[in-house]
């Protein structure tokens, strides 16, 4: 007898609206939509990153 697979639910992230206005200011917005996060460097990646932080500590 074969077990079903539980249905995959995409998780939606609270922040992905941030990551992708700051992605945008920093000139990757298109890269991120043709290419995927994956294709971003560490430093640009870390930038993004650093970024969020900062506003969600300074708005939060």
């Amino acid at each position: 007898m074969k077990e079903r697979s539980k249905p995959k639910v995409k998780r939606i992230d609270p922040l992905e609206p941030l990551k992708m206005e700051i992605a945008a200011e920093l000139g990757l917005l298109e890269q991120v939509k043709s290419v995927g996060w994956h294709s971003l460097s560490a430093k640009d990646a870390g930038r993004i990153g650093g970024l969020m932080t900062q506003r969600r500590r300074r708005n939060g």
